[in-house]
């Protein structure tokens, strides 16, 4: 009854006021009674997550680690790999110099070459002509010679009376002379086989036609001033060979037979070394 009368004879405010302190109050008490029975697992619920950071800090750390060392491999085996293609490189750019040089000296020798092929081929075709294996062209005279009408045997031209003939030619000037299409080099041979006259192995009949390459000016004459032309002249009226010469302003001469180019029974020389690359 006393606590009632006294509630009512407090003032609303003042009551309100310490209602709402008391009740405050309490609410505190309440709290720290619950703090109180929980802190221990909150305790403990720290510890764990604290070691769980640990740990995870650790496997960071080493994980870190283990990539740092996987990092720094790589980048050394990159720079040897890199150092390694850049030697490579080099040898091969020092190679390839190497083979320029190389190849330019090659090509120096081959225009040597070259150049002294074209001189050999130019020297071999000179001779050629000189010596009767190549075709030939120009001005000359062209004898035509045949046996006297009802002539024996005794007085028909010989091998001996046409090669004075050629002898004749030669000595006045003539560059190249063929018989009846057989052109005569150092290697023909003149020779009656019987009555006939072969001419590179080559049987011929008369008339005969001699074809001589020359100064077509001077040949004609230098012919019958010649020792072998007077002689022949002496033999063709002997025993009455007719005979005609005339200057002709183009003459073709064919080839000799090839198989005259091999030697038989000479050997070729092959040119001799400098003295510098002779040896003892």
């Amino acid at each position: 009854m006393s606590d009632t009368l006294e509630r009512a004879r407090t003032p609303l405010l003042t009551l309100l006021t310490q209602e709402a302190v008391d009740s405050d109050y309490q609410a505190a008490v309440e709290r720290r009674r619950s703090a109180g029975t929980a802190q221990p697992r909150r305790g403990w619920a720290v510890l764990v997550v604290v070691a769980l950071f640990a740990t995870l800090v650790t496997v960071a750390a080493l994980q870190t680690s283990r990539n740092a060392d996987v990092d720094d491999a790589s980048r050394s085996t990159l720079i040897e790999r890199i150092k390694a293609r850049r030697d490579a490189g080099t040898t091969l750019q020092a190679r390839a110099d190497d083979l320029r040089d190389s190849n330019a000296d090659a090509e120096r020798k081959l225009r040597s070459l070259g150049g002294r092929y074209a001189d050999m081929a130019a020297d071999r075709t000179d001779l050629s002509v000189l010596t009767g294996f190549d075709a030939v062209t120009g001005a000359g005279v062209r004898i035509t010679l045949d046996n006297a009408p009802y002539a024996g045997d005794n007085e028909q031209i010989r091998d001996a009376d046409l090669a004075l003939l050629v002898n004749a030619l030669w000595e006045a000037g003539a560059e190249a002379i063929s018989i009846n299409g057989q052109r005569l080099t150092a290697a023909t041979a003149i020779r009656n086989s019987g009555v006939p006259i072969e001419v590179n192995h080559i049987g011929i009949a008369p008339p005969y036609t001699i074809l001589a390459i020359g100064d077509r000016s001077t040949l004609a004459a230098n012919l019958v001033e010649s020792a072998s032309g007077l002689q022949f002249l002496a033999l063709a009226g002997q025993y009455g060979f007719t005979h005609e010469v005339d200057n002709v302003r183009r003459l073709r001469l064919p080839a000799a037979p090839a198989g005259q180019g091999e030697l038989r029974s000479a050997t070729r020389l092959r040119p001799a070394k400098p003295q510098g690359d002779s040896q003892p």
